[in-house]
């Protein structure tokens, strides 16, 4: 089957990585990253992922504490970078070729570079675009549209815990109306607080689309990228 959507970027949380507390790394659950990657690989996809840090660090978590917010927010994007790392050589280890660059920590990793990056993604290979976007005051979900953005990705999609975007938290409310799709307009005007509203109007202003969908359910990952419905379509 034909593919909607050749060049993707994949945003995940931290928390994917995370142990049944939320916090550090299980292992088994980077490898189920690193094989939903190979498995969209596999159909033919050009993969550029952004992973979150929030297993390790995030502001808001920590606000209240004695350290200012630029240096909250730089130890984030570290934590982004160590998890950038850590599937890294969970791709390696599946014979899965990855590159990771960053706008921070350049004697560790790769210092990101558009061009260069979009020449490793038409060579198949895995771009984990880690650091956020180098500066404080910005989230991974910004990181991920901007990176979408300089990589001319066709997609952005926003792995998340809940099959789509709702009125309410389903889980909080039986009453709450899943959209199938939206406006990024409509996206804006509600504040459904599914991504940052800067992430939100850099898409919108651009004319990216975005799939919100249920990470842990496999198969959805595909259905996207083949565009068959899934999730919640914000265009």
């Amino acid at each position: 089957m034909k593919l909607k959507y050749k060049r993707v970027m994949l945003k995940v949380s931290g928390e994917v990585l995370s142990d049944k507390s939320g916090h550090g790394i299980d292992f088994s659950a980077v490898e189920a990253l690193a094989g939903r990657i190979r498995d969209l690989h596999n159909l033919g996809c050009e993969i550029a992922l952004v992973v979150g840090g929030g297993n390790f660090w995030r502001y808001r978590d920590n606000a209240k504490k004695s350290i200012e917010r630029q240096d909250s927010d730089t130890i984030g994007m570290l934590a982004t970078v160590m998890n950038g790392i850590v599937v890294y050589n969970a791709l390696k280890k599946i014979d899965v070729t990855p590159r990771i660059m960053s706008g921070v920590a350049y004697d560790v990793v790769e210092k990101f570079d558009s061009k260069f990056a979009r020449g490793h993604l038409r060579k198949g290979r895995i771009v984990i675009c880690a650091g956020g976007t180098g500066r404080p005051f910005f989230t991974t979900d910004t990181a991920a549209a901007l990176r979408a953005l300089q990589l001319d990705c066709d997609v952005y999609l926003k792995a998340t815990k809940v099959d789509g975007v709702y009125d309410k938290d389903p889980k909080k409310s039986k009453n709450a109306m899943k959209f199938d799709n939206l406006s990024f307009g409509e996206a804006l005007e509600k504040d459904l607080k599914v991504m940052d509203l800067t992430a939100i109007s850099l898409c919108k202003d651009n004319e990216l689309p975005v799939i919100v969908l249920d990470y842990w359910k496999k198969g959805n990952l595909e259905k996207a990228v083949k565009g068959q419905k899934i999730g919640t379509l914000i265009s």
